[in-house]
């Protein structure tokens, strides 16, 4: 099995004391954090597709916080965000949470308060990595199947019995009884509520 990737959170913040006091406070987990003093440093390092933790300033000279969630969301990015400001209104916190932001934090802010958030967003962002890894797998397994294997498997999802197959496909019931086989053997599962369950979670 495919080994879970490093749990990891970026730190991205102009401000030198506060991004070094960030890298500080969240590697006290244990996590591995990687500080950037500027949203587009952050993107030129990104590698798509890994998840983690994103934890930003929304006032930073060129790019804002709230402009590098919207970039993130452009790029299908698994990364979850937690939004800190020194200048926080109601349209900005409001803005930081419809982008999908896990939180939006006001300086100066409890740093147990902080952490709890990091975790909960990390624990938000490998839920999702996981869901699209299972589907990639259940997309991979079911693109094994020949076109009649596909449509025989309809079938028998839905219940049919073997006999109805064969006659709906124009089919001899042995050779429904062959594809019945293949499928289970190229799905890997060992029943129909197994092959059921497979294709109503690639559904």
């Amino acid at each position: 099995m495919k080994a879970e990737p490093e749990r990891i959170v970026y730190v991205v913040d102009d401000d030198a004391a506060m991004r070094d006091s960030l890298a500080w406070l969240i590697g006290s987990l244990g996590l591995k954090v990687e500080a950037f003093a500027s949203a587009e440093d952050f993107l030129a390092a990104l590698r798509p597709g890994r998840p983690g933790c994103l934890v930003t300033d929304v006032r930073m000279p060129g790019m804002s916080g709230l402009e590098l969630q919207d970039a993130l969301a452009n790029t299908e990015s698994l990364l979850s965000v937690v939004v800190i400001t020194g200048h926080a209104d109601v349209p900005m916190a409001v803005r930081a949470l419809r982008s999908g932001a896990v939180d939006f934090i006001e300086k100066p802010f409890n740093d147990q308060m902080l952490l709890d958030r990091v975790n909960a967003a990390l624990a938000r962002s490998f839920t999702t990595y996981d869901d699209r890894a299972r589907r990639a797998d259940l997309e991979a397994r079911l693109s094994r199947l020949t076109a009649r294997e596909r449509q025989v498997a309809e079938r028998v999802v839905e219940g049919r019995p073997s006999k109805a197959i064969a006659a709906e496909l124009n089919l001899s019931l042995k050779t429904v009884e062959v594809h019945r086989h293949n499928i289970m053997e190229k799905l890997e599962v060992a029943s129909v509520a197994e092959l059921t369950r497979l294709f109503i979670d690639a559904a």
